[in-house]
């Protein structure tokens, strides 16, 4: 009772929101890297919001389901078929047993999510189901998916409540531009005024240098105002980094638990999702808000999640006027 991995895809690893708690002691957080794709799969689902899902990288998986389950996809398109016909994104979809869903390369966004109503059995360590790729813990045997690789579920979970309702418009990363707001720190006094200004007024370019530990960009020199080494300190989720080449690096799931360049800003979590669905060579750029806004902008977005969930509990239209239709119908009957 579970799935078969007929192919692996490029990078697909189980994933929640991380394993928190540990970075003095070196392990990196890890987790998802879109984590509103990652909400909104489980939110579809009535899953716990730190279910763990699947999360594939450029190129999806080809899976095999040897029982019924539910499932959903979020994050990219990657053309997703199910026994060969397109299958539907941000929606509840129902899986038969030997039914074969399939993924092509992300035709937008990078990375894709599925998330399983009837759980993925993997061990917690350490508090979380997430896959650490460098230090070898946690997850499918502490590493990504391979060909015949074969994970169960926890529990037998094949219907959900309002069926039809359960579908939310696809977010959009078809865009090759986004901007990222940043809160400035907490080195950001270690460049100077012209450092500051091309780093919030130009185009930064993504580069192949992009994986889960951070994304480097190309672009105009970002000038410190001495050296670029510091004492190392703690490195935060979404920390853009200037070493000495002048050019930012953004940090993000997979991060180092400390390093030693100054940190000119943070990327507000509620934006790094547009981060992580980018390309190479698309392009950011970064304009600041204060600490008051971006904490703004989470609780907006908290509120967001609790309209999704109040929306897929509504009964359907269509379910409606079915209902309509054969209380008409048994009427004439009657008599």
């Amino acid at each position: 009772m579970g799935i078969r991995v007929l192919k692996a895809g490029m990078l697909t690893t189980v994933q929640d929101l991380g394993r928190t708690g540990y970075q003095s002691q070196g392990f990196s957080v890890a987790g998802v890297m879109d984590v509103r794709s990652f909400k909104i799969a489980n939110l579809l689902l009535d899953n716990p919001e730190n279910e763990a899902v699947l999360e594939f990288t450029l190129i999806g998986p080809t899976l095999q389901f040897t029982s019924e389950t539910i499932i959903a996809i979020t994050g990219g398109d990657f053309t997703p078929t199910l026994n060969g016909e397109p299958a539907p994104m941000y929606q509840a979809l129902y899986i038969n047993r030997g039914d074969i869903l399939k993924f092509a390369s992300a035709r937008t966004g990078s990375r894709g999510y599925i998330a399983f109503s009837s759980y993925l059995d993997i061990p917690v360590v350490m508090g979380s189901r997430c896959t650490n790729l460098k230090s070898g813990i946690g997850g499918f045997k502490g590493r990504k998916l391979k060909d015949e690789d074969y994970i169960n579920f926890r529990i037998k979970r094949r219907y959900l409540p309002y069926f039809l309702s359960r579908k939310l418009k696809p977010d959009d990363f078809s865009q090759e531009s986004a901007t990222l707001r940043v809160v400035m720190g907490p080195q950001d006094t270690m460049f100077d005024r012209k450092g500051i200004e091309t780093f919030l007024s130009q185009d930064y370019t993504v580069t192949s240098d992009f994986d889960r530990m951070g994304c480097r960009l190309e672009g105009p020199f970002i000038a410190a105002k001495e050296s670029a080494d510091m004492i190392s300190d703690g490195i935060a989720y979404g920390s853009v980094q200037v070493p000495s080449h002048g050019k930012p690096i953004i940090l993000l799931s997979d991060r180092q638990t400390t390093g030693g360049y100054p940190k000119i800003a943070t990327v507000a979590s509620v934006d790094i999702p547009k981060l992580v669905q980018r390309k190479t060579d698309h392009r950011v750029r970064f304009t600041a808000v204060s600490v008051q806004e971006a904490q703004k902008l989470y609780l907006e977005e908290e509120r967001a999640y609790e309209k999704m969930r109040s929306a897929i509990h509504v009964p359907c239209k269509e379910v409606l006027d079915c209902r309509l239709v054969a209380k008409r119908v048994s009427k004439l009957f009657v008599g």
